[in-house]
This record gives C-alpha cells, structure tokens and sequence, in this order.
C-alpha cells in the first residue's frame, strides 16, 4: 500500500531587446521563451534492458511493473513543468495546442509535444504520471506531486519578465504543505519512514541565465561577473537542498544544466545560424563544475542521504554531435516557431508543427521533442557514472539509506 494520500559573451543587446519587445506586445498569443533544457546521461550499464538505447522511443516501453518507490515529487522549470502555470496570470504557458500534440491528454501545460523527462522516468519507476501541484489532493497525491513552474530559477527574481511563477524556494514551501497534509494522517514518524525511500527530482538554474543574467532588462550582469553570479546561483541552491533535506527528503537527482550555445533560440540570433559557444564556456560549463563540487561535499556532509548528478551538457553534446546514432536528424532549428531556425518565437497557438517530429532534437526554440526526453529518461535511469554519477536512477531507487 503506497504511504502517502559576462561581458564577452556573443549575445546580441538589441537582439534581446527586440525579442523582449515582441513578446510584451504579442504575449497573450505566443508561448514565451522559457528553458529548461538539462538533459540526462549516456551510455548503457549492465542494468539496461534489452531494448535499443539509441532510437527515440514511445512512452512506456520497457517500464517496470512494480512501483520502485512509493512517491516522487519534482521540482524545476519548463521541461518539468505539467500544468502548474495554467491558472496563473503568467506568459509562461503551454497548454494550447499544438503543445501536447502526442499526448494522450493534449494540451496539459507540458513545454512539449509529448511526454516530458520527468514522466518517462515515472513510468520507469513503475509509477502514474505525477500530477501538478495545482491538480494534486487527496488519491491524486498519492505516487508524489510535480511542483515545477515554466520561468522559475534558483533566485526569486529569476523569470519576473514573464510575471507570475512559482521560484523554486516557494515550491520548497509547497512541497512542505504537501507534507503537512500527509502528516495529518500518517503522523510525523510515518511521513519520515516513506519520504526516506521516495526520490526528489529537481532541475534548477537554466531560466537564471535565460531569464535573469543574459536578459538585458535585468541588471545582473553589473552587478555581478560570471563567476560572481555562478557563485551567488550555488550558494542558494545549496541552501534550497538542505531544505529539502531538513523536511526529510534523501534520495535526490540533480539535473545539470544542457548545452545551451546551439538551442534554436542562440542560433537565431545571427544570420549564419551559427552556435554561440561563449554561454556555454563562460556560464554553463562554470556553473555546472560547481553544483558538482556542491554535490560531493552534501555526499559526505550528509550520509544519511544520497545526492546523485545527471551530466545533461555531457548528454546533449553528444546528441548533436552524433545525431544520427540517436535516431535523430534536424538539430539546427525547432519543430514548431516562427523565425531564423524557428527559434525566435515559441509555438503560436494553433501553429502548424513539424510532421516528422521523432526526427527533431528541439520541438521549440528552448526545448526539446518528447522523442529526445524519453531517450534521456532511459540513459539517466540505466547510465553509467560517465553521465549519471555515483550512480544511476535505477540504482538509487533500490539503494537502502540509513534510517533518520
């Protein structure tokens, strides 16, 4: 029975103000340009399935029978997010169609055409889709809650351009309420016993570059050199994790940010449709080492807990420099967008989109297609420690923890 009821980066100024203009006055039709692109391991372990791990592939296929874990709650930006922006008076949205085009419930508020990473690690672990905070009381609590929030970051001022949305502190405090509620009737020690063996997905820090320190109606970068900020983004994040840690979560997996020089929106932004390899030196390279640093130091502060990274820039690289070893073969621009590469606009509602979709990378100018997240869902659940390390998903649902 489940427990639970930088000055040299090559970013185009006026590029960016002008984008910012278009999408304050055209923001009630278009999808804004959120990211949460952190993508998820490679490889294969002795542990995978027999199944091929490098085509894209359906929703489902060689999930577990069995539930793995009682619950999984998730926290993070737009790839994570499944409908918690829907009723806020927020940009950030997705749930209109062409959005969900191959899910089997349409348009749901997932930044994607189908499944997201988040839901195809469920199935793997033998769970039901979680559902978003917003839609997730009583029964439909039960396997864990999605609090993740299109346009949050790691700072509170992070994706203000796009009005309302849920930071990743405040869906640290909503993921409390969800425990006082279930603590009501199972009693403290209860709650403690599950929540040890249940997992926390969280995948923070991309919409802090997008939409904080690259956007030029912000003033961060004045106040703060790359470093600087890398620094300011991991000391916070750290702090967020301990608070989960303090209200009894223990089994974490950290997502790394993606390589973001090549996503369609870096390529729009000139004319020869070329990367911008500077973001990802100066800002994403940095700040990943860092989280790293901060992982393995959480790792032997606290033995009670297991804190597992997910290498997404090493993952996505490999996507788009092999593309065709994955089953994929347009990296250059999105399935659905209007613009330079269909990256300088999100999908419009009702937008016509791609038809080959299980043959793009990118479904938008920021994320990618369902194809590409439920093949990242598979390398982080069965990789080996080059991409997912210390140890896989698969690994760390089965791990026995010290009791609290």
């Amino acid at each position: 029975m489940n427990p639970f009821p930088v000055t040299s980066l090559s970013i185009s100024k006026p590029f960016l103000s002008i984008s910012m203009a278009i999408m304050q006055t055209y923001a009630h039709l278009f999808l804004p340009c959120l990211i949460l692109l952190f993508f998820s391991p490679l490889c294969k372990s002795q542990l995978v399935p027999d199944i091929n791990m490098s085509a894209p592939l359906a929703p489902g296929v060689g999930t577990s029978q069995r539930e793995m874990v009682p619950a999984m709650f998730a926290f993070g930006d737009s790839l994570i997010d499944n409908g918690n922006n829907n009723d806020l008076p927020s940009f950030a949205k997705a749930n209109y169609y062409p959005y969900g085009i191959d899910f089997s419930g349409g348009p749901t508020g997932r930044f994607s055409n189908g499944y997201t990473i988040v839901d195809e690690i469920a199935n793997l672990l033998g769970l039901p889709l979680i559902p978003p905070n917003s839609q997730a009381s009583g029964e439909a609590a039960l396997h864990g809650v999605n609090y993740a929030s299109a346009a949050a970051g790691i700072l509170d001022v992070t994706g203000q351009n796009f009005v309302t949305r849920i930071p990743f502190g405040e869906q640290i405090q909503n993921f409390e309420k969800t425990l006082d509620q279930i603590t009501d009737n199972l009693g403290a020690d209860g709650v403690a016993d599950a929540l040890k063996d249940c997992l926390c997905f969280v995948g923070m820090g991309s919409n802090d570059y997008l939409n904080n320190y690259l956007m030029p109606n912000y003033n961060t970068r004045s106040q703060y050199n790359p470093q600087q900020f890398s620094d300011l983004l991991v000391h916070q994040y750290n702090q967020q994790l301990m608070s989960l840690y303090n209200l009894g979560a223990r089994k974490f997996v950290i997502a790394g940010i993606g390589s973001m020089s090549c996503i369609p929106n870096m390529r729009a932004q000139n004319f020869q449709s070329q990367c911008s390899p500077t973001v990802d030196r100066d800002l994403i390279i940095p700040f990943n080492n860092k989280v790293k640093i901060m992982l393995n130091s959480l790792n032997r502060n606290l033995p009670k807990a297991k804190f597992i990274y997910m290498d997404n820039y090493k993952m996505i690289s490999d996507i788009l420099a092999n593309p065709r070893s994955y089953g994929f073969q347009v990296v250059d621009r999105g399935c659905c967008g209007i613009g330079r590469n269909r990256g300088q606009i999100t999908c419009l509602p009702f937008q016509t989109p791609c038809v080959n979709r299980n043959e793009y990378v990118f479904w938008d100018a920021f994320h990618p297609t369902a194809a590409v997240n439920i093949l990242l869902a598979r390398k982080a659940f069965y990789g080996n420690t080059d991409v997912v390390f210390p140890m896989n998903i698969n690994q760390l649902a089965q791990l026995k923890l010290e009791p609290n």
